[in-house]
């Protein structure tokens, strides 16, 4: 009996969290039994473990700036109509290849109406298909501040309404319900799942790696892109708090830019006394999460979710740059309830991240988990179902 296929686009713009999270659930996807192709369309991202998965590289493009509106290829150049042709074309090639019994979409149409040049034919071929895949949209909890026009949530739902058959929400009710965020989730119904919080989680620590990172601080700012002030902050914080005479571990992320990176060295040489460790990314970060002492780190959804499958007393400043507010709306619940300490990015500086940093130090580590963290094994599980049945 042939296996269940799947076909998961993803587009990420900036930052590196949605093809992370995109990978997860491929993987989790691939656990199931299932056969599947991730179809990625942003820049490329070194150490992404995706063995047992087809990887399919669009050919990239990506947003230079915060607003999102400019589409720039490989090389840093806007994008043109003949470009997008070639793109829709590379896509619906690996599409017709892969001829899943399901499509799953990250984002759309829920955010990523820039590709709406290439993702309305590819739907548009899934439903005219004389074997219809199931088709899905896969989204996290909160949508961003600027998806959040009333305008463009109709132009959402009349989108969800034509082409889907479901939607997959990677968080939990009782946390945040969708309807925080999209004013018309009432009105899908039961073909909204909610399916718990993708993670991650940290792989069995290899020989040698039980005490990497053992105690101590580990700063961190997702993909790099927007974290420079941030990780600044956090350098020039370091010497003001309790922790101070502990290694400061400071991942810049795989896309800061080499001159962004080079000036966080020399501030660590200068200012860190010998205890503040730079480095891009590491491959073990979830593992130096649960080794550490405290992180403090931006919030990022993967990172907040990280944090908690980790169990490590945390700070988080929640990026809050352009019109994104989707960050902060879930770290505000996570600081409510607790579980994290929080310092909003307008009142960023290097005395109130080292309050912060002493409040949650002085803490006892918090259990591991507080939200259910199944969502990449449960959206499996799901698309299993949806798909059952179908042959061919």
């Amino acid at each position: 009996m042939s296996r269940t296929r799947v076909f998961l686009y993803v587009q990420h713009l900036l930052g590196i969290g949605h093809l992370k999270r995109a990978a997860t659930l491929a993987r989790a996807l691939a656990a199931h039994g299932m056969e599947v192709t991730l179809a990625s369309g942003g820049f490329e991202v070194p150490g992404l473990a995706l063995d047992g998965l087809r990887f399919v590289q669009l050919p990239a493009a990506g947003s230079p700036d915060l607003n999102f509106r400019t589409l720039v290829d490989a090389r840093g150049r806007p994008v043109d109509d003949a470009w997008r042709s070639m793109r829709c074309a590379a896509l619906l090639a690996a599409w017709r290849e892969a001829s899943p019994h399901a499509l799953v979409v990250e984002l759309f149409p829920f955010g990523r109406r820039q590709m709406r040049f290439e993702l309305l034919p590819l739907l548009e071929e899934a439903i005219a298909a004389p074997r219809r895949p199931v088709t899905v949209s896969s989204v996290r909890d909160v949508l961003g501040g600027g998806q959040r026009d009333p305008a463009r949530q109709d132009e959402m739902l009349e989108h969800f309404e034509r082409y889907f058959d479901h939607l997959l929400v990677h968080g939990d009710p009782r946390f945040i319900a969708f309807d925080r965020t999209f004013r018309h989730a009432a009105r899908l119904g039961e073909r909204l799942h909610y399916t718990g919080f993708i993670v991650d989680s940290a792989p069995p620590a290899g020989r040698g790696e039980e005490r990497a990172g053992l105690d101590e601080v580990l700063v961190s700012a997702g993909g790099g892109a927007v974290g420079k002030r941030f990780l600044e902050t956090a350098i020039r914080a370091r010497p003001l708090t309790i922790l101070a005479e502990r290694t400061w571990r400071v991942l810049g992320g795989v896309n800061i830019v080499r001159q962004d990176f080079e000036d966080l060295g020399r501030l660590a040489r200068a200012a860190g006394e010998g205890r503040v460790v730079v480095e891009r990314s590491r491959p073990d970060f979830a593992t130096l999460l649960q080794n550490s002492f405290l992180s403090v780190s931006q919030a990022g959804y993967n990172t907040l979710m990280e944090v908690l499958d980790s169990g490590a007393r945390a700070v988080v400043v929640p990026f809050a740059g352009g019109t994104e507010t989707e960050q902060t709306l879930r770290a505000r619940s996570l600081a409510a309830s607790g579980r994290i300490e929080m310092v909003e990015e307008d009142a960023l500086a290097p005395e109130t991240l080292a309050n912060a940093v002493d409040r949650a130090a002085i803490r006892s580590r918090p259990e591991r988990g507080g939200v259910p963290l199944d969502g990449a094994p449960r959206s499996a599980e799901l698309i299993a179902e949806w798909t059952a049945g179908l042959a061919w």
